[in-house]
């Protein structure tokens, strides 16, 4: 537990800090790896998945089988099928109203019209995680709207897991969402091979996913040779309690980002002392009803990246979340939508009791996939916008010409642009008359 205005500069610092803000340190082993793959393709995916993952998997046997995503949605438990056709009907409900226009235009003055033009990415690599478990939640997250995006081809690089397999949990929730082309490895050399394309794996113009400290060591090496996305690392969470919160729940809140692995992050913000100590007596009694592993990682995010931060009063809660800028925030106060406006950084914001993280993270419709590591400052979550690009157009009559021409020769002049001047003055000169060679 920490008492915010008792904290030091270097104190409050030390408690906004994430485990990726660290990742430079893993820069050089992602940069090894990126190397190795450029050079040697798919034999390098081969044996750095047997060095990192424990796993052989022949460099022929790198894709999965359509035949085996088709037939995964019958070797998948009826109630877990069920769930994963609900949490996918959801996401794609709420990604079909961020769908644009495919063009629009307008005049701009008489004369002049300009617009833009929306096209899908024509090579998008999904990344989907698996190395503390399952993740078909992730596989529709981001093969849903990649799907309702109209993205040409859609790749997924997932690592691999016992017997050099992808589970059949995930394999349906691809075909699910309508992903049909799937390989099996991951960390930074997934990455480097999107990037680059390999024998096996095509080149890919844009990766996005989220990732353990190698594979975001990775996007940012590779930043300026594809478009890495949004920064999408270890989870982590804010749940905002005022004095009404109820102290269990908000217990039982507190451990969900927790228990992903022990570089997430997790924080009880609260200006409520009483709740405070409750919070911290009921998590106390909660840890031993955890799997061992599960308890292991929320005891190290406690002690590391998270724990209780008691405030003066709300605002100062307010202002510590923005800071902060969490990937998942959660409102545990009386009238949460009161408070909606006043939060400024966040990946996703939820309100009330009934609204816990596991809903969003798994059902409810929005996108879980989210910025993290305080990039909640200038970052959106994953959206269907993620797989699409925008051209703009203009057309300019004779009549526009005339009423915009000199305009542009003059700034063309005032930046020293005397060829950009010439080309306008000529046209000009001829009356901006439409003409073809």
């Amino acid at each position: 537990m920490y008492h915010l205005s008792d904290l030091t500069r270097e104190e409050r610092q030390e408690l906004m800090r994430r485990s990726e803000i660290d990742i430079t340190s893993y820069a050089s082993s992602a940069l090894e790896i990126i190397e190795k793959v450029k050079r040697e393709g798919d034999s390098a995916l081969a044996e750095l998945t047997e060095r990192f993952d424990g796993i052989k998997v022949d460099k022929d046997e790198l894709k999965v089988p359509e035949k085996e995503i088709e037939e995964a949605p019958r070797k998948v438990d009826g109630e877990v099928l069920n769930a994963i056709e609900t949490a996918a009907a959801n996401i794609q409900k709420f990604h079909r109203e961020q769908l644009p226009s495919q063009m629009w235009m307008r005049e701009i003055v008489e004369g002049v019209l300009a617009g833009e033009k929306v096209s899908p990415i024509s090579e998008v690599c999904l990344y989907v995680p698996h190395g503390k478990g399952s993740f078909p939640s992730v596989m529709l997250m981001l093969g849903v709207p990649a799907v309702l995006a109209g993205v040409p081809r859609i790749i997924v690089t997932t690592p691999p897991g016992e017997g050099g397999r992808i589970d059949p949990v995930t394999l349906a929730a691809a075909h699910t969402a309508g992903v049909k082309e799937i390989y099996k490895v991951g960390g930074a050399q997934a990455v480097a091979a999107a990037a680059f394309g390999t024998e096996t794996i095509p080149r890919c113009r844009k990766l996005i996913g989220p990732g353990n400290v190698y594979v975001n060591a990775a996007k940012r090496l590779l930043y300026g040779v594809m478009d890495v996305g949004l920064p999408a690392g270890p989870s982590e969470a804010i749940i905002l309690a005022d004095e009404n919160a109820d102290p269990y729940l908000t217990s039982l809140d507190l451990l969900i980002e927790a228990e992903h692995g022990p570089d997430s992050a997790s924080l009880l913000v609260t200006h409520s002392p009483g709740v405070a100590e409750e919070v911290l007596l009921n998590v106390d009694k909660l840890l031993p009803t955890l799997p061992q592993q599960k308890r292991s990682f929320v005891e190290n995010v406690l002690n590391h990246y998270g724990g209780i931060v008691v405030t003066r009063d709300l605002q100062d809660s307010i202002n510590f979340v923005n800071e902060y800028a969490p990937e998942h925030l959660e409102l545990f106060v009386e009238d949460p939508f009161t408070l909606l406006p006043r939060i400024e950084n966040a990946g996703e914001i939820l309100l009330g009791a009934n609204t816990p993280i596991t809903l969003c993270n798994f059902v409810l419709g929005p996108n879980a996939i989210l910025p993290t590591g305080s990039f909640a400052k200038s970052f959106s979550g994953v959206s269907v916008h993620d797989f699409l690009k925008r051209s703009s157009f203009a057309h300019v009559t004779s009549e526009g010409l005339s009423s915009l021409g000199r305009a542009a020769v003059v700034l063309a002049r005032a930046e020293g642009f005397s060829a950009h001047a010439m080309a306008v003055e000529q046209r000009l000169n001829r009356g901006g008359n439409d003409f073809a060679g």
